[in-house]
């Protein structure tokens, strides 16, 4: 990745008004971020903080109030083949096996374009690839209610790279899974990634997650959702992380730093400095009347 290159993504001046009721409220404002080519970049922040319809709007699913999005250099108005999204609903078809569904997309776009009997021999070949990758190859007859939490979103994956997509947007993906299946998951993305050479996107609560995955960390502030600060990761490439590596004093330092800036941004260092002399304030007395 050079930082010096034109960006995959520019986001520029971008607002987000929403009406209800007669009301309006600023999801968003004033957004300006640039995401490089092959770049992993994740988004943080507290709920409310417009993490989602920022990635919406980057999808083409909602609309702007305010500013522009250009994805190489062209505006985006609506959704785009060059992005798909990655939803914490793996939305699979259930009257389709796996192969099927990861072939759906394709072969939809196929029928749409009047496919030749090369583009269909190359889809066939693609969504094999996938499914070696993903660790599918077992179970591509079988159908999503056959399949765990963990094995469902392998499906939406491989599905949403069908297409050799330039940018992957990732919603929260791992978010319904257990502890275990989602650094399995952690790690099989990052393997993608590499493999794939693909811009991704990736919205997320968990602090160790967007540490671990990405190349840079992006925090937004909440009241209305803004850019709040951006921090560059420093870890080794993304194919000699390891989970150990949670453990170690760089990544828990980095950590610690994203974590009380969202602090920070939400009112909730306050309110645990509140706390903190409140409890402060009871131990002393209660030692004070022992005293008495």
């Amino acid at each position: 990745m050079n930082p010096a290159s034109e960006p995959k993504i520019a986001v520029r001046g971008l607002g987000k008004h929403f009406y209800t009721k007669g009301r309006e409220f600023h999801a968003l404002d004033n957004i300006d971020l640039e995401v490089r080519p092959n770049e992993f970049l994740a988004l943080v922040g507290a709920s409310g903080c417009g993490k989602s319809t920022l990635l919406r709007i980057i999808g083409g699913l909602e609309t702007l109030t305010e500013g522009e999005i250009l994805v190489d250099g062209r505006a985006v108005h609506g959704p785009g083949r060059d992005r798909v999204m990655v939803f914490q609903d793996y939305s699979l078809y259930p009257w389709l096996t796996v192969i099927e569904n990861i072939r759906f997309c394709r072969q939809l776009d196929a029928h749409a374009r009047g496919a030749t009997t090369a583009d269909a021999a190359s889809a066939v070949d693609r969504s094999y690839a996938l499914l070696a990758l993903m660790g599918l190859e077992k179970v591509k007859d079988s159908y999503p209610n056959a399949l765990s939490g963990g094995m469902r979103q392998r499906v939406a994956i491989a599905r949403a790279l069908m297409s050799r997509p330039e940018v992957l947007l990732m919603d929260e993906p791992f978010g319904a899974l257990d502890a275990q299946t989602r650094e399995v998951m952690h790690d099989l993305i990052l393997h993608v990634f590499e493999l794939e050479k693909t811009t991704i996107v990736f919205v997320t609560h968990d602090v160790d997650e967007a540490v671990y995955l990405a190349d840079r960390v992006v925090v937004l502030a909440p009241n209305p959702g803004h850019v709040d600060s951006i921090h560059d990761i420093d870890l080794p490439p993304p194919l000699e992380r390891d989970q150990d590596l949670k453990l170690a004093p760089d990544f828990l330092a980095q950590k610690k730093t994203i974590l009380d800036r969202i602090r920070q941004t939400t009112g909730v260092q306050r309110d645990l400095e509140m706390l903190e002399r409140m409890t402060r304030h009871l131990r002393d007395t209660a030692s004070t009347n022992q005293g008495d």
